[in-house]
């Protein structure tokens, strides 16, 4: 391809235009309040990190065109805490929930250096067929598809850097973006979006790039100070405006061999898409408070073992908790009442899941 970095790096053609700097305003605010609004319902701080990690196993495996279901994700995540990784779709859920548990754990002394990158994408490509792949640049030529449409039916191969090129530009991005963030000479959230966008036009791996990317802008944004992101599923977002998305990365990425790339779709898209994280997790938080205070113990728990567990069955929560069916048939029936719960099958085949 004979890319070179300090092209697509001519950031001097992003605009900072009144739109990008009153969304990054927007973020930085809710950055600042994340401290009291994570106090509201601390205890359920569990509950919103797994969903919002199903959510985005879910909607980052069907972004690369899985047809797997969230709940689908949420039964092979109970399978895998005994660590069996026996079919493909459990090898690569078990890839991304360890690569997001390696970042949301271990982001403070996790720096983004080729090592780390690497590092992750190790525990990433978890498929048998991939072993021989993993951490390792590409040796063959890639493009990136940019679809086009939801359906999954057409799309644009984009042209990404040539093996030989990999670890030069890979470097060069890198040490770029290490420099911003400490320099702080360009916001971090602009930096996140165009280191990420930099990474994909040279789509550095055989396999999982488009992954890869998105757990980066996990660890780019924790780096950052911005706390919440593991609560809210930023994939999920990306799913939902799946053209959006494409558009955006298309309209950007065919301008980066230019000397003067338009920065504007990706960045604006990517700022749009973490404000729209953001309000989703703002309404998750309070949706939890009102209901962890109207609720009785007994219906918390329940509904917590339903989220963990992905059903729930009358005689399973007795078992596990040592209280009577009698005592627990009411709160069963209050919340699918309050639609809080499912109900699937009658009499004692009955279980229950979350809507």
């Amino acid at each position: 391809m004979g890319v070179f970095l300090g092209v697509m790096l001519n950031v001097s053609s992003l605009r900072i235009t009144p739109k990008i700097r009153s969304l990054i305003a927007e973020l930085d605010e809710f950055k600042g309040a994340w401290a009291t609004l994570r106090t509201l319902a601390p205890k359920r701080l569990p509950t919103l990190l797994r969903a919002a990690t199903i959510e985005s196993i879910g909607s980052s495996a069907r972004i690369e065109g899985s047809n797997l279901t969230d709940r689908e994700v949420e039964q092979l995540l109970s399978n895998l805490e005994k660590r069996t990784f026996d079919t493909q779709n459990a090898q690569e859920v078990g890839g991304y929930e360890l690569s997001m548990a390696l970042i949301f754990h271990s982001w403070e002394e996790f720096n983004l250096s080729e090592e780390n990158i690497k590092k992750i994408h190790f525990h990433l490509l978890r498929c048998d067929r991939y072993i021989s792949l993993r951490s390792q640049y590409k040796t063959t030529p890639n493009s990136m598809r940019i679809f086009v449409n939801e359906g999954m039916q057409s799309g644009t191969l984009t042209e990404t850097a040539t093996p030989s090129d990999t670890p030069r530009l890979m470097m060069e991005a890198v040490d770029w973006a290490s420099k911003c963030m400490v320099s702080k000479q360009l916001h971090p959230l602009l930096v996140t979006a165009i280191f990420i966008i930099i990474f994909l036009r040279i789509y550095p791996f055989p396999d999982s790039n488009g992954q890869l990317s998105r757990i980066l802008i996990t660890l780019l944004l924790l780096r950052a100070g911005y706390a919440y992101v593991p609560y809210s599923s930023l994939e999920r977002v990306f799913e939902q405006r799946f053209v959006d998305y494409h558009s955006a990365l298309q309209r950007t990425l065919r301008t980066m061999s230019n000397s003067s790339p338009d920065w504007q779709p990706w960045v604006l898209f990517f700022l749009r898409a973490l404000n729209q994280q953001m309000k989703r997790l703002a309404r998750n938080v309070e949706t939890e408070k009102i209901v962890v205070s109207s609720m009785p113990r007994h219906s918390v728990r329940i509904v917590e073992y339903a989220r963990e567990h992905g059903r729930v069955t009358i005689g399973d929560f007795a078992s596990s908790t040592g209280t009577s069916r009698n005592t627990l048939k009411p709160h069963f029936r209050q919340l699918v009442e309050r639609k809080h719960l499912v109900m699937h099958g009658d009499g004692r085949g009955a279980w229950y899941a979350l809507p």
